[in-house]
């Protein structure tokens, strides 16, 4: 019995000849298998079980300190909602993958977009020259790109025309900087029997093992000299060099640090500008002495602050006690001599009231602000709530709905959609936002055909220069971090710039020792238009959030509206504490996908919030 058999997991020992010697070395193998039985395996498309095994023996590797070679064959996860739910277990697996303690390796032969980023996170990344690697298949692109009815067939020179614009190829890939190195197959691709294919597989892979490892270690000239250059054709395939896999303590502290690096440079050159005033010498020095401040003042004099509060609350405990076991006996008899009734105590609010600087008045701070009102409230017409026939809500005044409603029904309190705007003036204290990163500019680094123009059209209408908007605010006078996601922009979905700018609110928040607030008005996935550019987000962010996360940082994810696909399976889903609007769809892919993939037809509320709450998706 298998969990899921698209998944394959086994401990291997590698045996190697050096100068005449046996040498042995264990390594654990994960990897995707689409072979035979293929309706049995699902083609190579992962359950979330079968992800949830592959970081079961992650754990295991890291526990004995062996490395791991994954092997990617996949056309992507299987999209299931059921816990542990395909997005949240592939996030799960990108955030473990970001700081595990050993040496990894990847070889890629199909890799699917999120299937592919499960078991993808690597030191080392080869790709064969026959396989592909993308944020979608060429299918999937030419349905989207063409607008193909649900059931339709899709035109087979519009699949070779997205195929051609995805850049999906290794040497696009490597071109790209999401691999590492190619390896070369035969002209037909290789098989089953195909021993030489095989024995340069293995050659490949142990030399990448070789060189992550000694990467680590201090003294290592020569060895890495050996191992990276180049090979003759005379040359045996396994090199003359012994390398052991073991890591001490500050050997691991290097791998992860350069791990780290490795992923947060990635996809630089998919957008245009940079972080504000990143060139100049005012603002490294700002930033260099905003971390010896913040350093200081939380992490040295808070620690103090607290250890001091501690030992004043210990004692003052103890001398509390006492002085009760003295006094008790005499404070029992005068209040028995003055007995009094006892008056109700007036009923409490549960807010820390505060007062109006112009008014006086005590104000609630739920009370929503009259500044902004929705431009969707100028309609003058009613209309009906979706769960008017279960509830037997009323038809709704659009002026009140959102207005003095704020979108939401009377009756049943579903939330009607708002605009973005809404929740800038409503969330957070008023004048208290100030964006940050502007001139990180959404761009199209594959040069994809028709994409410039639509990106203009978007500028121009929010004004906005990518879909990400970072910016500094206070909820009830707290300072916080925000990254939104807005749907105005291409449906929220997230490429490089959006990435890059994603990355520096939580290095900001991190220095600053902020909370972090991811609010996701809207996302539609990965732009598909960047291809692994796009892709390659999902791991670099995962990655600056754990850091922020480990450091101490308070990260929390709310979803309004539709959130769908790469963010919520990556740097949004494995936040410890996610949120959800009422009414808002929460999932890993949308009801067309599953149908088309699975052929099971899903109920309206799938996708909803209280159903993902359900499933433990969510916290709240």
């Amino acid at each position: 019995a298998n969990i899921d058999p698209a998944m394959i997991c086994a401990k291997a020992t590698i045996v190697r000849r050096i100068k005449n010697k046996p040498y042995t070395a264990s390594v654990m193998v994960i990897g995707q298998e689409t072979g035979h039985g293929e309706e049995f395996r699902n083609g190579g498309s992962c359950k979330p079980e079968g992800n949830a095994k592959a970081l079961r023996y992650m754990k295991v590797a890291e526990t004995e300190g062996i490395p791991i070679h994954f092997y990617i064959f996949t056309p992507g996860s299987y999209p299931v909602e059921e816990y542990p739910g395909a997005a949240q277990q592939i996030a799960r697996n990108i955030y473990a993958m970001a700081k595990l303690r050993v040496p990894m390796i990847s070889m890629i032969s199909e890799g699917g977009s999120g299937g592919a980023e499960a078991i993808g996170l690597s030191d080392y990344r080869l790709m064969t020259t026959h396989g592909y690697y993308s944020v979608i298949s060429p299918e999937g692109a030419a349905a989207i790109e063409g607008r193909i009815r649900e059931g339709s067939k899709v035109p087979k020179e519009l699949i070779e025309v997205c195929a051609d614009r995805l850049r999906l190829t290794a040497f696009d890939n490597l071109k790209n900087g999401t691999i590492d190195r190619i390896i070369y197959e035969p002209q037909l691709g290789a098989r089953r029997d195909d021993f030489n294919f095989f024995a340069t597989l293995r050659s490949e892979m142990l030399r990448a093992t070789d060189q992550v490892v000694l990467s680590t270690r201090s003294f290592r000239a020569f060895r890495t000299w050996e191992i990276g250059r180049k090979k003759s054709k005379s040359e045996q395939q396994e090199l003359q060099v012994e390398v052991p896999w073991d890591l001490n303590r500050d050997e691991i502290r290097r791998l992860l640090a350069q791990r780290s690096r490795k992923y947060l440079a990635m996809a630089k050159h998919g957008y245009t500008g940079g972080p504000s005033a990143s060139a100049d010498l005012l603002n490294l020095l700002k930033v260099s002495a905003e971390k010896i401040y913040y350093t200081l003042r939380y992490d040295i004099l808070k620690n103090h602050k607290k250890q001091v509060h501690k030992v004043i609350k210990d004692v003052s405990g103890e001398g509390s006690v006492m002085l009760k076991r003295v006094t008790e006996p005499l404070t029992a008899a005068i209040q028995f001599l003055s007995r009094k009734k006892t008056k109700k105590p007036a009923a409490r609010i549960t807010y820390t009231p505060v007062a109006s600087q112009e008014s006086g008045r005590v104000v609630d701070p739920l009370e929503l602000t009259d500044t902004y009102t929705s431009p969707l409230a100028n309609e003058d017409r009613t209309v009906t709530c979706p769960n008017a026939e279960k509830y037997g809500c009323k038809d709704l005044w659009i002026p009140d709905l959102y207005g003095e409603f704020a979108g939401v029904c009377e009756t049943c309190g579903h939330h009607f959609p708002l605009e973005h705007q809404w929740y800038l003036k409503n969330i957070f204290d008023a004048n208290s936002i100030r964006f940050f990163n502007n001139e990180i500019i959404s761009g199209n680094p594959l040069g994809y055909t028709g994409f410039s123009e639509r990106l203009e059209i978007s500028k121009k209408k929010t004004g906005k220069k990518s879909g990400n908007m970072t910016f500094h605010a206070q909820i009830n006078g707290i300072q916080i971090i925000v990254a939104m996601l807005y749907s105005d922009f291409r449906n929220g979905t997230v490429g490089s710039a959006e990435g890059e700018k994603f990355v520096q609110a939580c290095q900001l928040a991190k220095r600053k020792k902020r909370p972090l607030l991811a609010y996701i008005h809207t996302t539609g996935g990965i732009r598909i238009q960047e291809g692994t550019l796009g892709v390659i987000q999902m791991p670099k962010c995962t990655m600056a959030v754990r850091e922020y996360i480990d450091a101490g940082g308070l990260y929390i994810v709310v979803y309004d509206n539709n959130s769908y696909a790469g963010p919520v399976a990556s740097f949004l889903g494995c936040s410890p504490y996610q949120f959800a609007i009422r009414s808002s769809r929460v999932g890993f892919a949308g009801p067309r996908v599953i149908r088309e993939t699975t052929g099971v037809d899903i109920p309206p509320d799938y996708h909803s919030a209280r159903n993902a709450l359900k499933r433990g998706h969510i916290q709240g």
